[in-house]
């Protein structure tokens, strides 16, 4: 084997080996990642001489499940791969009973950042003859091997696997790595915040399952509307990627955060319990005594009061007023009963 060839399949070992927990010290155990490796170790073995060959990106298809939610989001790595060259080429399969097209396996963003260059025209790939079933288990453990998917964008992507009958939650939990409770809430997070609404709010990197779950629950169990919410995330992130040009705000003020947290607002916002009523200011009118005004009787929340305003009659009631209310207490009950 010429140190070319070497060099290309080593290539794709290191991509194999993306990820992949330290070696135990005991020998023949099987893991789930050592399982999931061998779809990108079959890839490697299936590729066409091992060539990397330079092709026309126009003349590759993307018709893979998503893995992403910010897919088009490249323009550093385009502009990295303008200035370096592409250093990691993409894999792809040939089309059946097509010549000179392919199907995508992985590299997405290597495929669209070169897609939207003006500098380079041709995209460096592998060619690799797989199944479905085996270019499918090689985008997973391609991307499963990356650190950088957040956990709203594996949860719809196991969500989308047993979805498409690639599995069941065991068998997709032995793919990803993962236990099988972990898919299952995963899942059940991704529903309850709704697909739609989750690829409105993007990845939001940092936003860990806890908040998703809380956001998810909010929503279900209130039944708000999820189309309302996709608005206002819409209009969110559309402000937050203004921003990021007009104000010149960091690249890394990542707009799907913001586009969360204005669901997260608007949600928590729909769901606060609504304020009691304000007590009704109190009233007053005045009190006539002799066909003259005397005083005021003044009704507030906590009861009566009555002012005189004579100051002598005053004094006086002050000394019959116990009487004059058991007085009028006794003929109130006799009122009630009557």
């Amino acid at each position: 084997m010429t140190s070319g060839k070497k060099k290309r399949m080593s290539m794709l070992d290191s991509l194999a080996a993306a990820g992949a927990p330290s070696p135990a010290p005991q020998t023949g155990a099987v893991t789930p990642m050592m399982t999931s490796n061998r779809a990108l170790r079959s890839a490697r073995d299936a590729v066409d001489s091992h060539h990397v060959w330079e092709l026309d990106p126009a003349s590759i298809e993307d018709g893979r499940m998503a893995d992403r939610l910010d897919p088009a989001d490249v323009m550093d790595l385009r502009d990295a791969i303008e200035a370096n060259g592409q250093t990691v080429p993409i894999l792809v399969r040939r089309a059946p009973g097509e010549d000179d097209r392919y199907l995508l396996v992985y590299g997405r963003r290597r495929l669209e950042a070169i897609r939207q260059s003006d500098k380079v025209t041709k995209v460096r790939a592998l060619v690799t003859n797989l199944d479905d079933d085996s270019a499918l288990r090689a985008q997973i453990s391609e991307n499963m091997g990356r650190r950088d998917l957040s956990f709203i964008e594996k949860a719809l992507f196991a969500k989308d696997l047993v979805s498409s009958g690639f599995g069941n939650q065991s068998q997709v939990a032995e793919i990803l790595t993962v236990t099988k409770s972990s898919i299952s809430m995963a899942i059940a997070i991704a529903d309850m915040v709704g697909p739609d609404l989750v690829r409105a709010i993007g990845a939001a990197h940092g936003i860990g399952r806890p908040r998703w779950e809380s956001l998810g629950r909010a929503i279900d169990e209130n039944g708000l509307d999820r189309e309302d919410l996709i608005g206002i995330a819409k209009e969110a992130r559309e402000n937050a990627e203004t921003s990021m040009v007009v104000d010149d705000v960091a690249s890394t003020n990542d707009p799907s955060i913001q586009t969360f947290l204005a669901v997260e607002k608007a949600v928590t916002k729909a769901i606060k319990p609504a304020k009691s009523p304000s007590p009704a200011p109190p009233s007053s009118v005045p009190l006539k005594i002799g066909g003259k005004r005397g005083g005021t009787v003044k009704r507030t929340v906590k009861g009566l009061s009555i002012e005189l305003a004579d100051g002598d009659f005053a004094d006086w009631v002050e000394t019959q007023v116990h009487d004059m209310i058991e007085d009028l207490h006794e003929r109130w009950k006799q009122r009630s009963e009557d």
